[in-house]
């Protein structure tokens, strides 16, 4: 019997991303694979670790001991304070230096062309440099300098990249939504400044994006700062809670696909 192809489209929001876990665990636990991933910003981290053939459990591990610290290495700013060197060393450690062409199920990678407005989908090289790409929130980290293109975050022009992963080949396409806008949010940075403004930007954008989805995921993390890195725990368990009421209606769906196919 056919079985659909599931393709997970994970979307931008900082260190709200790691609720993405959380709904991945939850699907793997209900027996419900995941074949195809597409990920803007944090999206893209996380769904290339998983491709790396990074387990649940170590995944987990990993977000706990993930700090700031880790991949914040400033710089003189003059197209963002932060060089990024420090996370491309992480993400090249925890993918062994590998290609998305390499991982174990197809991942690919959104980011923005500067230069052009162009939306850039990477569906194979260099892991380290595609993720590199898309996590370059424009302001905070010097864009990616790629094969003469200039990058920055995937979430600027594709926050839940859902086309994307249609592209891919799924069959049903689980969206992930992580970055919706708090309101009366305390913005302290131009950080917080540069956050809040593209997930306003974006938020017209999302909402057509749950129509393309067959499922979409918005775990409640807004109350989370997306720059903290603290409440890792939390917002996983989250991400946890908002994907288990959603498993009867996706095994629905796939049940349904199977009759008609």
């Amino acid at each position: 019997m056919h079985y659909p192809k599931i393709g997970l489209a994970l979307g931008s929001g900082g260190a709200r991303g790691f609720a993405h876990l959380g709904v991945l665990k939850t699907l793997l636990d209900a027996g419900i694979p995941v074949d195809l991933i597409a990920g803007s910003s944090m999206g893209a981290m996380v769904g290339c670790f998983y491709g790396a053939g990074l387990d649940i459990e170590r995944l987990y591990n990993l977000s706990r001991v993930f700090k700031r610290k880790y991949y914040l290495d400033f710089t003189i700013p003059k197209m963002g304070f932060i060089a990024g060197n420090r996370v491309k060393d992480l993400i090249r450690i925890f993918t062994h230096g590998r290609n998305l062409e390499q991982l174990d199920i197809p991942v690919h990678v959104v980011a923005t062309d500067l230069m052009t407005g162009d939306k850039i989908v990477f569906k194979d090289g260099p892991i380290a440099d595609a993720v590199r790409a898309s996590i370059s929130i424009p302001g905070i980290f010097v864009p990616e300098k790629y094969e003469g293109k200039l990058l920055v975050d995937g979430g600027v022009i594709d926050r839940v990249p859902v086309s994307v992963v249609k592209e891919m080949g799924a069959d049903l396409i689980i969206a992930v939504d992580v970055s919706r806008v708090k309101r009366n949010a305390e913005i302290s940075s131009i950080y917080d400044v540069i956050m809040q403004s593209l997930d306003i930007m974006q938020m017209e954008l999302a909402a057509n994006r749950e129509f393309a989805s067959d499922i979409m995921i918005t775990p409640p993390v807004e109350m989370y700062s997306s720059r903290a890195f603290t409440q890792i725990d939390e917002i996983i368990a989250i991400g946890e809670e908002e994907a288990k009421k959603h498993i009867d209606t996706i095994k629905g769906l796939i049940e349904q696909w199977k009759e008609q196919h």
